[in-house]
């Protein structure tokens, strides 16, 4: 999937991203057999993401802005 989607699409997955595990989270421990289906499915989540111009790592505070503290640097 290259192709950008449209901005409903976006904030609909920005959402579902924000729920889901990180990607450090994810042990063989928490979920059995198929962690590793689960980290790839984050990894096509953020690919998806970034092709959208949008940082992965941005998209808790574009969420939930309440719950991100300021930064102080």
């Amino acid at each position: 999937m290259s192709e950008k989607m449209n901005p409903e699409a976006l904030h609909a997955l920005k959402i579902a991203f924000t729920y889901m595990p990180q990607a450090i989270e994810v042990t063989k421990y928490e979920y059995g057999e198929r962690y590793q289906t689960v980290l790839d499915h984050i990894e096509a989540v953020r690919e998806t993401l970034l092709i959208n111009d949008v940082d992965p790592e941005e998209v808790g505070g574009d969420i939930n802005p309440e719950y991100t503290p300021n930064s102080t640097y």
